[in-house]
């Protein structure tokens, strides 16, 4: 089974819990559970507030765009902004770390990102965006105790 679907938005923070939602329906064919549901929410929800807040530090006319297709039972999710960037990658991927302590950031956006999805890429170039690459496979549950 293979699908996808291409969405872009308002940089603005009404526009996450869209995006959130969005991508929740479309995951929806692969039937997964409440908890993969959850995960990937939070997952984009991350990354779309990301593109708002640190991509674009509330400059008018951002665009946030995002790519999601399904490769038999797995989601790929991108997120793109044209923004600011990223100076230090592997820096802002550090738990804790934020560039925005006046908004009462968290700096856990990336690491959420990383404990909820299987994979994790960032790509960002100052002064040119960032893109957020994320794969999550449905249905790989295993329960404790199972032996074969």
């Amino acid at each position: 089974m293979k699908n996808e679907m291409k969405m872009e938005f308002d940089a603005i923070s009404a526009n996450e819990s869209f995006a959130r939602v969005a991508v929740a329906a479309f995951l929806s064919e692969l039937d997964p559970t409440l908890e993969e549901i959850s995960d990937v929410k939070t997952a984009v929800s991350e990354a779309v507030t990301n593109a708002i807040i640190h991509g674009y530090d509330g400059i008018e006319g951002g665009r946030v765009w995002i790519h999601c297709r399904i490769d038999q039972d797995v989601l790929l999710v991108e997120v793109r902004d044209e923004g600011h960037g990223i100076e230090d990658v592997d820096k802002a991927m550090e738990p804790m770390f934020t560039t925005r302590p006046e908004l009462n950031r968290s700096g856990m956006g990336f690491p959420f990102m990383e404990a909820f999805m299987d994979d994790l890429e960032v790509v960002s170039e100052p002064g040119r965006g960032t893109r957020i690459l994320m794969k999550k496979k449905i249905g790989c549950t295993s329960w404790i105790g199972d032996e074969d």
